[in-house]
């Protein structure tokens, strides 16, 4: 039995319905995946580590941040990353968390405080990188938070949309600079196949604040689709530019990590007790996100999604490639943000 082989999105355990188990051997794509035309085809997939994805590779010299570095996948990012010779910025939601992260790591690591519902700390943290005087060769945009039980906000805004989507805005704007200054920057954002429970409309602009009507998964589908039209509208861009850094997007699979933390204790429960008979594993999650930031055969890939190590075409009407949402997006994002921002 694989493990990708269950109608589950997100970086952890969603047990969805109407308080049923869904459990279903029909892959999230219904089918084979769609590969993007022309779209390098790596030799990994869904069983991949992140070891595995990262072998052979020299990444001294290079340095690498990643948001939610003192846990689960971007503990295990951070790890194989600082093991491979990158020189690590490991972000928490404390200075003490990320230090006791660091403290666990190989290589050369640098503990910094970002807490990404406070964009202070987010415009701070940005700062401080900046600081180092040092380009930025992999940014990788993995902390989040997932199905809040019930509406939270943060400055009038839904949480899920503020902290995993604006947070990141904030810090990849605010980094850019740093990310185009290396050889060769790239953008790696966590989002998920939880994408497909945006509104019909993918971003419901009307409603950013969730008082109009909230339901968990959707607006936590909405802050994923969020992050992979960021990355989409980045890649344009940089293209533009003529830059030779890259922006894409990844799911990395159902892992049973603390992102499922507002589960209720029942979904925890059986994503303890049967998580195993199809989940992968926190090495097999951070596989896509490494190998993203770091294979050589990458260098040109820019605007796609990608799942289990490969570009995938997303799901049809789904929004995640349309390219008229991410330009209103990033407009938009850029008018809630803008104090925030270089």
């Amino acid at each position: 039995m694989r493990r990708r082989t269950f109608l589950i999105g997100g970086g952890a355990l969603l047990l969805a319905g109407a308080g049923a188990v869904v459990y279903t051997r029909r892959k999230i794509s219904g089918g084979p995946p769609q590969r993007p035309p022309g779209a390098p085809i790596g030799p990994f997939g869904a069983e991949s580590t992140a070891e595995e994805v990262t072998a052979g590779l020299d990444l001294a010299g290079r340095t690498a941040l990643v948001t939610g570095g003192t846990s689960g996948l971007g503990l295990e990012t951070s790890r194989v990353l600082a093991l491979r010779g990158a020189h690590v910025l490991v972000t928490g939601r404390t200075l003490e968390k990320a230090k006791a992260a660091c403290a666990t790591l190989p290589g050369r690591t640098t503990p910094i405080e970002l807490e990404l519902e406070r964009w202070d700390t987010v415009a701070a943290a940005a700062d401080l990188v900046s600081t180092l005087g040092m380009p930025i060769d992999m940014l990788v945009c993995n902390a989040g938070i997932m199905a809040l039980p019930k509406l939270e906000q943060v400055g009038g805004l839904e949480k899920q949309f503020a902290v995993n989507h604006l947070g990141h805005f904030i810090l990849v704007n605010r980094l850019l600079p740093q990310v185009k200054a290396a050889p060769q920057g790239r953008v790696v954002a966590v989002s998920s196949a939880g994408y497909r429970w945006a509104p019909p409309a993918g971003i419901e602009f009307d409603n950013l604040s969730g008082e109009r009507g909230y339901e968990p998964n959707k607006m936590y589908g909405q802050s994923k689709l969020a992050n992979g039209l960021m990355t989409l509208e980045l890649a344009r861009r940089l293209g533009a530019e003529g830059s030779s850094a890259t922006a894409n997007a990844v799911h990395p699979g159902v892992v049973n990590t603390n992102l499922g933390r507002h589960f209720p204790a029942w979904k925890r429960a059986a994503g303890k007790w049967i998580g195993w008979t199809f989940m992968k594993s926190v090495h097999q999650g951070a596989a896509t996100s490494c190998y993203v930031a770091t294979a050589p055969a990458l260098a040109q890939t820019r605007g796609l999604y990608f799942e289990d190590c490969n570009p995938v075409v997303p799901a049809p009407g789904k929004h995640m490639d349309d390219t008229a949402l991410a330009a209103r997006l990033w407009s938009v994002s850029e008018g809630l943000v803008k104090e925030y921002l270089a």
